[in-house]
Formats: structure tokens, C-alpha cells, sequence
């Protein structure tokens, strides 16, 4: 079984709407999920009308786990820097501003809608370390993987699936984790949590950082020190399609894990890599997201008994989004 949690209070990290990271990506999943029968319960944004009729229509919907609440801060600090943190509560107390260049924007909610997004994805760690579902997804918003332990970067305020990662290390006693992050964009905040951590296996899938935000994640990136190898960069060149980043998961990442054995596997699950995104050149479909996220299912399957947690990371394009987490979801 798998489960799905998100929350309607995503959309109260405001951003804008001609901002990429906008609320209506939250608005877009919540219908996608209903319109493909993945999700039972009523869409809490019944006015935002967006037809997803390509989509494959499914008979089993998944669990839909409690209402997500605010990570505990101590979990943040497991990751970032007690400075970040404070500067992202204080910049949001004083009524909101610009970080990163001014590239990420955060509003009065922000702070606390961060910490909602950290603590949805530590709830789907719960759900599957105590059983309720074998797999799980967190729709969230602000994204984390490019928040770096000191910094905030690329839309992203707090590292949501490498907080994850300790999550589990710490409160569950999880030894080896693995990280895949198929984001078009290198996860730059997960790589700087992880690069001299031989107990946490990073692998991203992205565009050649000559050629893509935010400029690194090369091959010969491997991590550092006692990490070193444990750290696994694959860019791909703009105009990449499906038949590549199949056969990388199958010829590189798969055989990576195989090695790694992870007790348990978090997917940054970032969808702009799809055709049809704005902010990258990476040529796949929705098919492609399924027989990646398969082929994953069954490393974990092999590993781990299964255990995945997914988190959203990028998606711009609210169509290509919407039925791109729907092909992620039945093939979780």
C-alpha cells in the first residue's frame, strides 16, 4: 500500500503567481491525483479547474495519511545551521522578502509552511517504519533539495528530504539511507549534507551543470573524505530523452544500489526534467517518470523491504506536473 499526504495550507507559501514556485503546483496535484482516482476525498481547491483527461484512471486509491504538522525545529538542526533557521524565521516575522539573489521569495507564512513540508515528509517516514503503508509521497511546498545547510537556494528554505534522511538515522535507527534525486536541477543542499557521509548514498539525475541552474553537480563530484564514492553525479545534456535516463538508471544508478544495499530509499521527486518545462531542456515524458520510479521500486523491493518515502521538489509546467506525479504514484 502507499500512502499520499499533502496539505491545502501549502498554498500559504506565497510566492507569486508569475513565480515558478507558485501555489497553483500544489492546486494542479490535488486535482490530478482526485481526477485519476488516485485520492477519495473531495479536492480542497474545488474551484481551481484544470482538466487532466490523458491521464490513465485508476480503481485503488492510496492512503491518505493525517494532516501533516510542523517539524519540531531540533529537526532542522540536524541538517542546517542554527543561523539559517533564524534568519529564515525572522526574515518571515518581519513580513516577508527575497532570498537567494532574489531568486526565492518568502512571505509572513513561510517559515512555518517550511517546517509543514518538513514535518509531511518525516510523517510519510512514520507511516512506513510503523507499517501503515510500504510506500509514501508528500506533495509539499517550498521544495528543499537545493537548501544547503547555511543557505537557502533555488526556491528551496529547508533540505526536506535530507532532514529526512537523519529523521530516520536518528528517530528510527535507519543505518544506511539512499537518496535519489531525478530533479532536472543537480540537489546541490543534499549533496552538502551527505558529501563525507558514507552511511548516506547520494545519486542525482540532472542537465549538465554547464547548462542548468545551479552549476554543480559534475561527475567527478563523488563526495569527500570518508564519503568519497558515495556520491554519485549523472548530468545528462539538454535534449535528453527518455531511452537515456532509462538507460542510466539502469546501467549506473540500479547497479549503484546494489552495491550501497540501502535499508531504506527517499526519492527527491522532482518533475522538471518532463518535455514540456519551462526552466530546463531535458526532453522526457510521463512514462518516463513511471519506469524510473519502477525500476526504483524494485531495487527497494530487493534492499530494503520496499520502504520508499517520495517528496516533490521541482515541476513548473502545472499540466506536464500533474500527470507526471500521477504516473510516479501508480508506479510507487
Amino acid at each position: 500500500m502507499t500512502g499520499f499526504c499533502s496539505s491545502p495550507r501549502f498554498v500559504e507559501h506565497r510566492t507569486s503567481e508569475l513565480h515558478p514556485e507558485r501555489p497553483d503546483r500544489i492546486r494542479a496535484i490535488a486535482t490530478a491525483v482526485r481526477q485519476a482516482g488516485l485520492i477519495a476525498s473531495p479536492n480542497p481547491f474545488p474551484r481551481f479547474e484544470m482538466d487532466f483527461d490523458t491521464m490513465p484512471h485508476v480503481d485503488a486509491p492510496l492512503v491518505e495519511l493525517d494532516e501533516p504538522i510542523p517539524a519540531d525545529e531540533k529537526w532542522l538542526l540536524t541538517v542546517h545551521s542554527k543561523k539559517h533557521v533564524e534568519q529564515i524565521r525572522e526574515l518571515c516575522a518581519a513580513g516577508g522578502g527575497l532570498l537567494d539573489q532574489g531568486d526565492t521569495p518568502v512571505g509572513p507564512e513561510s517559515f512555518e509552511i517550511a517546517r509543514l513540508a518538513v514535518g509531511a515528509v518525516l510523517g510519510c517516514c512514520d507511516a512506513v517504519m510503523n507499517g501503515r503503508v510500504n510506500r509514501a509521497f508528500a506533495a509539499v511546498r517550498p521544495p528543499g533539495h537545493h537548501a544547503e545547510p547555511d543557505r537557502a537556494m533555488g526556491f528551496c528554505l529547508f533540505a526536506n528530504v535530507a532532514i529526512a534522511a537523519r529523521y530516520l538515522q536518528r528517530a528510527h535507527r535507519v543505518p544506511k539511507i539512499a537518496i535519489v534525486d531525478f530533479d532536472v536541477h543537480h540537489g546541490n543542499g543534499t549533496e552538502a549534507a551527505f558529501e563525507d557521509d558514507p552511511s548516506v548514498l547520494f545519486i542525482s539525475l540532472h542537465q549538465d551543470p554547464r547548462t542548468c541552474y545551479p552549476g554543480t553537480g559534475y561527475a567527478t563530484d563523488v563526495g569527500i573524505d570518508a564519503g568519497r564514492g558515495f556520491t554519485l553525479n549523472i548530468p545528462f545534456l539538454p535534449g535528453s530523452n527518455d531511452e537515456d535516463y532509462l538507460l542510466a538508471m539502469r546501467d549506473r544508478v540500479i547497479p549503484k544500489l546494489n552495491d550501497f544495499r540501502p535499508d531504506f530509499m527517499l526519492i527527491s521527486a522532482g518533475f522538471d526534467a518532463h518535455k514540456d518545462d519551462p526552466l530546463a531542456q531535458i526532453d522526457l515524458s510521463e512514462d518516463a517518470f513511471e519506469q524510473m520510479t519502477r525500476l526504483l521500486v524494485e531495487a527497494a523491493n530487493e534492499h530494503c523491504g520496499g520502504r520508499i518515502v517520495s517528496g516533490l521538489e521541482g515541476g513548473y509546467n502545472l499540466h506536464a506536473l500533474g500527470r507526471s506525479v500521477v504516473r510516479h504514484l501508480i508506479a510507487l
